[in-house]
């Protein structure tokens, strides 16, 4: 049987998780983002195919520079879009928060498209966790959002399976 700390850190963490969710409309689905379970994947972000290292690079800079707990590589394949073009992968590790900063600004800076994913649709709690595979993602250009992406993994690779113009 648990101590009352353990019991007073299991609630709190529950209502933690509850209290935490954002909903973002995509598409006319309500769509959770990042919960403390359902954190995106580490290779869920694009960069734009033909400014990858180029955006990389800059990232990674930035971050280091601002003392920011973040890392990202090219994760090695690309997602191709009917819509917005061809990205590269990129993996990446550290907060998430400052990794959503960090990818919006360098979309902006250096005016490139790239993908910012690890949204979930709102369903049950243990669905979410044992579920399908698939994420959503804004894209933006030159800093902007101007689209979503719907992306599912196959064989241990995202793939494009609806995109739309916002």
């Amino acid at each position: 049987m648990p101590s009352d700390e353990v019991a007073k850190k299991s609630v709190v963490c529950v209502l933690t998780i509850f209290l935490q969710r954002c909903w973002l409309k995509v598409s006319d689905k309500y769509v959770n983002y990042c919960t403390i379970w359902q954190l995106a994947g580490s290779d869920s972000f694009a960069v734009e195919k033909r400014k990858a290292q180029q955006v990389i690079e800059w990232m990674n800079a930035y971050a280091k520079k601002n003392n920011h707990k973040f890392e990202c590589n090219l994760a090695g394949y690309s997602l191709q879009t009917v819509k917005f073009g061809d990205f590269e992968m990129v993996t990446w590790g550290g907060d998430w928060s400052t990794a959503r900063n960090i990818i919006q600004k360098a979309s902006k800076q250096l005016r490139a498209k790239v993908i910012e994913s690890g949204y979930h649709e709102k369903r049950p709690l243990l669905s979410a966790m044992f579920g399908s595979s698939s994420e959503y993602g804004k894209i933006y250009s030159n800093g902007k959002h101007v689209g979503q992406i719907e992306m599912n993994k196959k064989a241990g690779r995202w793939v494009a399976k609806t995109e739309s113009y916002i």
